[in-house]
């Protein structure tokens, strides 16, 4: 199925789906600060799992969605039995496609977390952000820096998520030091300059140390409450899990010791009791002298 710049291969099963991405493309073909892109794209449909690993091939993580080959101009996605955790195929395109429009324009000058936040930002992930939320412990304690980002896509998929979301913030932050041209200007330096470090000062006024503080400090402070919050109630469950068994066994204690004390306390009641019992049955018995006689006086 050919819709402009746009070729969809899919089996039978997945045509309404092939259409549907391929209409979606070529009505949504531009790119924040990017020029229209123009190199022909070929989308694989992957009929099944077994399909879409052949397609991308041994080396990509198996928590992936979909994949992006920017030398190949091609994009691999799943079809109609995706799991729920796919996320929406037309969002996932748009995910691929502003890989593929960005490497068009800058080819191999972004690093692996420009790339990746970019890909999220052009295509209105917003909710990645829930990913740090979730994650934030992870996220503000694993990462430190923009190029420690780049390890964490293939560290496994809870510190994937936050590797992407925290790229995605890096974007959006960006994108958000001029709300005229957004990240157009920054781009054309890049390009013209070929590094991100002098397509910063010129574009920003910033370098990239600066803003990668800028982006921790502004990420920390919108996080760090919840991070707090997270480590705290972490300490207390731990606490709790601590202090819990102690309760117990020392309330197990102290109710033993209660019960000796009570039955010692019944054997003592019931000891005294047949003690007064037994002295009053020998009081009735011996009556002592003078009692209950007549009085030998005269009158």
């Amino acid at each position: 199925m050919d819709r402009g710049r746009f070729a969809v291969v899919a089996d039978v099963s997945d045509s309404l789906l092939a259409r549907s991405l391929a209409e979606r493309a070529q009505a949504t073909d531009t790119f924040p600060g990017l020029p229209r892109p123009r190199d022909a794209v070929l989308i694989q449909v992957a009929p099944d799992a077994r399909a879409f690993r052949q397609l991308i091939g041994v080396h990509a993580p198996e928590w992936g969605a979909a994949f992006a080959f920017p030398l190949e101009h091609r994009i691999v996605m799943q079809g109609r039995t995706a799991p729920t955790s796919a996320g929406d195929p037309l969002r996932v395109l748009r995910h691929e496609l502003a890989h593929l429009a960005l490497h068009e324009y800058l080819a191999g000058l972004p690093p692996r977390w420009f790339d990746e936040g970019y890909a999220s930002w052009a295509a209105g992930e917003w909710d990645r952000e829930d990913a740090i939320a979730a994650n934030v412990g992870l996220a503000l304690g694993g990462f430190r820096s923009l190029a420690g980002l780049d390890s964490g896509y293939q560290l496994g998929a809870r510190r994937a998520d936050a590797a992407y979301a925290l790229s995605y913030r890096a974007v959006a932050e960006l994108a958000a030091l001029d709300h005229v041209r957004g990240l157009s200007l920054l781009f054309q330096y890049w390009k013209t300059d070929g590094d991100l470090d002098r397509a910063l000062r010129r574009g920003y006024g910033l370098t990239l140390g600066g803003f990668e503080r800028l982006w921790l400090d502004r990420t920390r402070r919108r996080y760090g409450g919840l991070a707090l919050f997270a480590d705290v109630t972490l300490g207390a469950f731990v606490l709790l899990l601590i202090v819990t068994p102690l309760y117990l066994i020392r309330r197990r204690r102290d109710q033993a010791r209660l019960a000796v004390m009570r039955a010692a306390d019944a054997v003592a009641e019931q000891r005294e009791r047949e003690s007064a019992i037994a002295e009053l049955l020998r009081s009735t018995e011996n009556p002592s002298p003078g009692s209950g006689g007549e009085s030998d006086s005269s009158s």
